[in-house]
């Protein structure tokens, strides 16, 4: 799945110098900008945000805030995003994961995803690591598979509620590869975290950047990291593939959106300042080491990207069982 999409966003990207080279010389920003983060401080998206935010202050010398608003499974923050003034210094930073599937998650939605979001660009694409509590007897994946079909449902996982990114990630997995591990929901990634460190749960799936501390104190043991290849910080953690997974692969489409409504010359100067930002030599590598793949994209590009996650994060969902937050 995610071959094919990462060879469309390639192949599409040709296009982006004709696209730039169309757009106005807009002035952006004019004023201070706004990124909103459906999440805490600590992972992928507020590490991107402020990485982006940092540059665009330095570009423009307008002010950029990051603005942590989570809950909800970042529903919160995407309400606050959409009703903003659609005039380009409000932006969203979203996980793919979540925009795709919050419809089929939350039948009370105060935003349409389609609608109600002008799109700005693709910004990377976000790895996780699958962390277990060191008194678990695994050193790879399938062991640890292996541990739960020997004892059903006697092995628990953290995730930081119903129809979070780990929540999807590892039922996901569970479909592949038959394990039989039971879901235990926290209030946000951070305590879902800490638990797995203490021992409540045995297993987590997490951002890098909330993985590095765990296992860097080894609080944590990393088995797998999600992506297609290994990444940076943990040179030694094997893929999912080379742990013997081949067809489970998992990277989180992280992007910005802004308000519907706002001019398309605004957006298209939106998205010229972001893909400028994300071209820096120094801001790529920053990323690398969060094991994160730097990636620009037209809006349209970005908009395609999520409607092909929304296909396969419903049928996740659906083939999993997960129920709705009514």
């Amino acid at each position: 799945m995610w071959k094919r999409l990462l060879c469309t966003v390639m192949l599409l990207h040709a296009s982006l110098g004709a696209w730039a080279a169309s757009a106005p010389a807009d002035a952006y920003p004019t004023k201070p900008v706004r990124i909103i983060d459906g999440f805490a401080a600590g992972g992928n998206t507020d590490f991107m945000a402020r990485v982006i935010g940092a540059k665009m202050q330095e570009r423009s010398g307008q002010t950029v805030l990051v603005d942590n608003r989570p809950g909800a499974a970042s529903t919160i923050g995407g309400e606050v995003a959409a009703r903003s003034a659609p005039d380009g210094h409000t932006m969203f930073i979203t996980l793919g994961t979540i925009l795709s599937s919050s419809p089929f998650l939350y039948p009370k939605l105060p935003y349409d995803i389609m609608k109600d979001f002008a799109y700005v660009s693709l910004a990377g694409m976000g790895n996780y690591v699958m962390l277990v509590h060191p008194g678990v007897p695994a050193k790879n994946v399938m062991e640890l598979v292996a541990l739960t079909k020997a004892r059903p449902q006697a092995y628990r996982y953290a995730s930081g509620g119903v129809g979070s990114p780990v929540n999807l990630a590892v039922e996901l997995l569970k479909l592949r590869t038959g394990m039989q591990i039971l879901h235990v929901p926290y209030k946000g990634g951070a305590p879902a975290v800490i638990a797995a460190a203490g021992g409540e749960v045995e297993m987590t799936v997490v951002s890098v950047p909330s993985a590095a501390g765990m296992v860097k104190t080894k609080k944590l043991n990393a088995l797998a990291v999600t992506g297609p290849t290994r990444i940076g910080v943990f040179p030694d953690v094997p893929t999912m593939k080379e742990s013997g997974i081949p067809d489970y692969e998992v990277l989180d489409a992280i992007g910005l959106v802004t308000p519907a409504g706002t001019p398309a010359n605004v957006v298209r100067a939106m998205n010229a300042e972001i893909r400028a930002i994300l071209q820096m030599e120094d801001v790529k590598a920053r990323f690398l080491e969060q094991g994160i793949e730097a990636m620009g994209s037209t809006p349209e590009e970005f908009r395609a990207i999520i409607q092909k996650e929304q296909q396969r994060w419903g049928r996740v969902i659906k083939e999993a069982n997960i129920p709705p937050n009514l």
